[in-house]
């Protein structure tokens, strides 16, 4: 058992995917791991994604200290999202996500 939050889960691995669970967390990490980008940036990577969605799930990443969101006093408003040292600590099992999928393809295209 690990509690983490006052919630207990069953174990490390279940806590992960509760952390980066949500249908564009890994790849929004995939995407901040190559860059800073803006929200509008990443509404548009995200054709697919309702903004309100990814505002839920980038906010959740920055309360569980993944991601840092920069808010600069400007108009119009400017808000860019970068990976904090956690987030990035978090890389190379993105990076083995990514290699199972295409070793996956690869032997099922066989």
């Amino acid at each position: 058992m690990v509690t983490f939050r006052d919630r207990e889960y069953r174990c490390p691995v279940e806590l992960t995917i509760s952390l980066i669970g949500g249908k564009w967390k890994a790849i929004l990490l995939w995407e901040l791991s190559k860059e800073t980008i803006r929200f509008n940036e990443i509404t548009r990577r995200f054709p697919e994604a309702t903004r309100k969605m990814l505002s839920q799930q980038l906010r959740e990443m920055e309360q569980d200290g993944l991601i840092l969101r920069t808010k600069y006093a400007q108009i119009p408003p400017k808000v860019e999202y970068s990976l904090t040292d956690l987030g990035k600590s978090f890389m190379p099992v993105i990076f083995s996500m990514n290699q199972w999928g295409m070793n996956y393809v690869s032997e099922s295209n066989t």
